[in-house]
């Protein structure tokens, strides 16, 4: 029980939870922004209880904020133009050494893209009992209690999700493959190899461009090479960097400019999908890695 001291303890004791609700809020929600103003709704509640009366402040604002958090999405869900096109999950790039220190910083932060885009499709509650359980091993009678059910439909929800979860597609290379994989595809581009191109990506890749204006999709291998083969003539810098812990794409142009960031998941030595941002405003909130020498 938190006692009933002065302010400055009870600030403390929030901010020593503040890290961990905002990595739950951020694997709910898909936007850091998102996940601070859930973390920041889970202060001004708690400023307003008596702080006397909470026994286990690590529980109950696991409960506010996981409540938030389903709020949110399910507001998304009943707004037509709340679609995944407007919640593209955060990137996260860093460089890409091969070192492995930076993978794991990056790793911690972050959240796979195709994780991502796989949690996007679960039911609210579905996904945040999957979040809680399995990403940071809360009990199901606690998440029975932030759902609002019973311990026995707790574990209901996260088997449902986690049975989505293992039954869609997830990357299967080891990181040394996935580089390899992506070096394969940038210097093919670069050449304008078409057919290189096509021995790097899956017949039933889908590439998705999220501009200014919306997104553009373009599905199949050969549909995909021959846009890369005819943007060769731009005159771009690109190299491989880390998005979102898996290797992927960075394009500057010559002044030095980020024109672009693309995230890529491969399955069994092929690229089955590409998202790429090209969105100014979308990349200017990106934390980018220097344009190369």
């Amino acid at each position: 029980m938190i006692g009933s001291g002065p302010p400055d303890a009870l600030v403390e004791a929030f901010d020593e939870q503040r890290a961990r609700l905002v990595a739950v809020a951020y694997r709910m929600l898909g936007s850091r922004a998102d996940a601070e103003d859930a973390v920041q709704e889970a202060w001004l509640r708690l400023a307003r209880q008596d702080p006397g009366s909470i026994e286990n402040l690590a529980g109950w604002l696991t409960t506010v904020v996981g409540r938030v958090c389903i709020d949110v999405l399910r507001s998304r869900n009943i707004r037509p133009e709340a679609s995944y096109d407007e919640h593209l999950p955060e990137l996260v790039v860093a460089e890409d050494t091969e070192a492995g220190p930076e993978d794991e910083a990056v790793l911690a932060e972050s959240v796979g893209l195709a994780l991502m885009v796989v949690l996007e499709t679960l039911k609210p509650a579905e996904r945040l009992a999957f979040v809680l359980h399995d990403m940071f091993a809360v009990p199901f009678d606690e998440i029975g209690q932030v759902v609002g059910t019973s311990t026995d439909a707790a574990k209901m929800l996260a088997w449902r999700a986690r049975r989505k979860v293992q039954d869609t597609p997830r990357p299967t290379a080891e990181r040394r493959q996935q580089r390899a994989v992506v070096d394969a595809f940038l210097a093919a581009a670069r050449e304008g190899d078409f057919e290189g191109l096509l021995r790097v990506l899956d017949p039933e890749v889908t590439w998705r461009v999220h501009t200014a204006r919306g997104s553009v999709v373009r599905q199949g291998a050969s549909s995909v090479a021959d846009k890369l083969k005819q943007a060769r003539r731009a005159k771009f810098t690109a190299r491989r960097v880390l998005v979102n812990g898996e290797p992927g794409v960075g394009v500057w142009d010559l002044d030095g400019r980020v024109r672009g960031v693309m995230a890529c998941t491969v399955i069994d030595g092929r690229i089955v999908a590409m998202e790429s941002v090209i969105d100014p405003a979308r990349l200017a909130a990106i934390d980018l890695p220097a344009v190369p020498e």
